[in-house]
């Protein structure tokens, strides 16, 4: 979430209209001048630089100004007051403020080189919160203790191991959470009194990296906890917050996974609220009895998963998200009558973060979408008033984005494939370039939401944005999910090729000009379409991928590792390992013909730097033309404002001098 300077609102079209004519009037004396003549935009001391030309100033300068905005997430409401913990970005990196009401401003609490996203407050009064943060993108997290009035923090947890933060007791003393401290890669259940780090204790181990504290019973006798197994198994446990003794609540079944994304005890404790995807496509909201087992389906009536959810306080009203083909929509439960109502007023796009204040009348939640980068707002839900509590501000207007088109087409098995469209103004005639954005996951989706640079592409560059959703990718059923697992993963490159196609029959788009991007898993399918479908695209941008699954999987931390063999396969299994090295891009470097820009993170978690090393070198080797940033203080993504800004002019200069000439 970059920087944002501000802009005057009341310029309006004639603010547009000078930018466009600075930034022609930019690329016009550019193009009068050599590449030797014209300054440069350096990159920072962090980055690790090869094969990328210097960048000209003025090209970072036009592109800076898409990078400047800025975003609010929503951390938590505070206990007693109505005012709201969010996390936003002044500096280099997103940190946690404090608005105390709608549209005031917002106050900075912590100040850490690396990104704080996540806080709670101490329930019990609100003098001191929990929150995360890792070091240089490695997601070891840490927890620690911030003290309001002393603007203190203390750590809590080892500072060795990966910690990550669960709910507070509905005492409001103590907090769960799980760590991998015992074994490196099992994550063991822990409680304790953040203002008495002594009392943290662990109460139970468990086996594998998938487990999660969801919520603590009414009279906190027990821990509500899931297991994940994959995307599509997971199994929800109660644990004695006294003894650690684990009981299933949904015991394994053999005949069918079933998937369940969030619970909550009920307010009686006699049950417990929970999305899943039992005897389902999608993920319904259900209520199941921990007497008899029974499941109760809540929205059976709206098939769409239910992608987030809330209960109040009291235990009456529950908040419930449905993620109706990317788009969010948001409905209001009655706990008694079970009534669902979509909540009036609510912007449009794509909602996150929902959570009642404990009076159980405010509904806190952020709004993402085409035109706005993401800013919390509040339901009264017994008024029906919304009130915005951010305005994220742009060096760019944003009131003529493009919204996102839904498009579909067809691919070789017959299956339609659906992704969203973003067309550059009309002032760009004839068949526009495009570029393919492959989201990661793969269990993702892409959805209408702030394009934030890429916006550059379409405004300044006219080029068209097409992210697609190949199978695999969630908010379409879990059999679709499931269609890129294992031995059928070349399925899904199948279904980009079948895009390939789709834009030849455009009028509108430009199939000599294709570029591919995407980011982890994205990255390896960006890398499979530079290999098996060189010859028609014109480039490439690989952001975190993988160029060998085998490798990924014997390198990628182990704590996550026998949840992406699940999605992937086993690389230890004959069959399944001869398989990925066949598909591997790694494998078949020859067949890369056309220019690559790679990205990585040296200390990435997940998707290990080697991965982007090796292909570089390989790429190298064979003569074909590629870029490498590599970012000494980064993990799966950059996160650092000046990493951000030189890895997006990197990008446009690639673009402008290998897909648009």
């Amino acid at each position: 979430m970059p920087y944002d300077p501000k802009f005057d609102p009341e310029q309006g079209t004639s603010l547009k209209n000078k930018t466009r004519v600075a930034l022609a009037i930019v690329f016009l004396i550019a193009a009068s001048v050599s590449a030797a003549e014209r300054p440069s935009a350096g990159p920072p001391e962090a980055l690790v630089i090869d094969g990328v030309p210097p960048v000209p100033a003025d090209l970072a300068e036009a592109v800076g100004r898409y990078g400047a905005y800025r975003s609010a997430t929503i951390a938590d409401w505070h206990p007693s007051r109505r005012s709201l913990l969010i996390s936003t970005r002044f500096a280099e990196t997103p940190q946690l403020h404090l608005v105390a009401e709608p549209g005031a401003a917002r106050s900075q609490l912590t100040f850490f080189q690396d990104a704080v996203r996540l806080g709670r407050f101490h329930p019990n009064g609100g003098d001191y919160l929990v929150f995360s943060k890792d070091v240089g993108g490695g997601e070891w997290f840490q927890l620690y203790r911030y003290d309001l009035a002393t603007g203190t923090a203390t750590l809590l947890t080892d500072g060795k191991s990966r910690n990550s933060l669960g709910p507070w007791s509905s005492g409001g003393d103590h907090i769960a959470y799980t760590s991998t401290r015992r074994t490196g890669k099992d994550t063991d259940l822990w409680v304790m009194n953040p203002l008495a780090p002594a009392s943290d204790r662990l109460l139970a181990t468990l086996d594998g990296g998938g487990w999660m504290p969801l919520d603590w019973s009414p009279d906190d006798s027990k821990i509500l906890v899931v297991e994940f197994v994959s995307i599509n198994e997971s199994y929800l446990w109660l644990v004695d917050a006294q003894t650690g003794a684990k009981t299933a609540i949904t015991p394994r079944d053999t005949q069918q996974h079933v998937s369940y994304d969030d619970a909550r005890f009920s307010k009686d404790g006699l049950g417990i609220y929970a999305a899943t995807d039992r005897d389902s496509e999608f993920h319904r909201l259900a209520y199941v009895s921990l007497g008899t087992g029974a499941h109760s389906y809540l929205t059976t009536d709206h098939p769409w998963d239910v992608e987030a959810f809330d209960l109040s306080r009291d235990g009456k009203r529950l908040a419930v998200v449905l993620n109706e083909n990317g788009e969010s929509v948001l409905y209001q439960l009655q706990a008694t009558t079970r009534k669902l109502t979509r909540l009036p007023h609510v912007p449009a796009g794509v909602i996150a973060h929902v959570q009642w204040h404990r009076n159980g009348r405010d509904l806190a939640f952020t709004v993402t979408n085409a035109r706005s980068p993401g800013d919390p707002y509040s339901l009264d839900v017994s008024t029906g008033k919304v009130e915005r509590w951010t305005h994220s501000e742009s060096a760019v207007p944003t009131e003529a984005f493009p919204a996102a088109e839904l498009v579909q087409w067809r691919s070789f098995d017959g299956r339609m494939i659906s992704g969203f469209l973003y067309r550059p103004p009309a002032r760009f005639a004839g068949r526009r370039p495009v570029v393919i954005q492959i989201h990661g996951g793969p269990e993702g989706q892409s959805r209408p939401t702030f394009l934030g640079r890429s916006n550059f592409y379409l405004n300044e560059l006219g080029m068209a944005v097409l992210q697609p959703n190949v199978r695999g990718s969630t908010g379409y059923g879990k059999s679709f999910t499931l269609l890129d697992n294992g031995l059928l993963r070349e399925d899904s490159y199948k279904d980009v090729s079948a895009l390939l196609d789709w834009i030849a029959t455009r009028a509108d788009l430009d199939s000599a000009r294709v570029a591919v991007m995407g980011g982890s898993y994205g990255g390896h399918m960006t890398l499979a379409m530079s290999t098996f479908y060189a010859d028609r695209i014109r480039c490439s941008v690989d952001i975190v991928g993988m160029s060998n699954l085998v490798t990924f999987l014997e390198h990628t931390e182990e704590y996550r590792r026998d949840l992406r063999r699940v999605e992937y396969g086993d690389e230890r299994d004959p069959k399944t390992r001869e398989f990925l090295l066949r598909i591997a891009p790694m494998n078949h470097v020859d067949r890369i013909k056309k220019p690559m820009l790679v990205i990585a993170g040296r200390n990435d978690p997940r998707v290990p730097v080697s991965e982007s090393d090796q292909i570089v070198a390989a790429l190298k080797k064979e003569g074909t033309p590629v870029w490498y940033v590599m970012a000494k203080d980064e993990g799966h993504g950059f996160q650092k404002q000046p990493n951000q800004d030189y890895q997006s002019y990197a990008v446009a200069e690639f673009f402008q001098k290998f897909l648009l000439q």
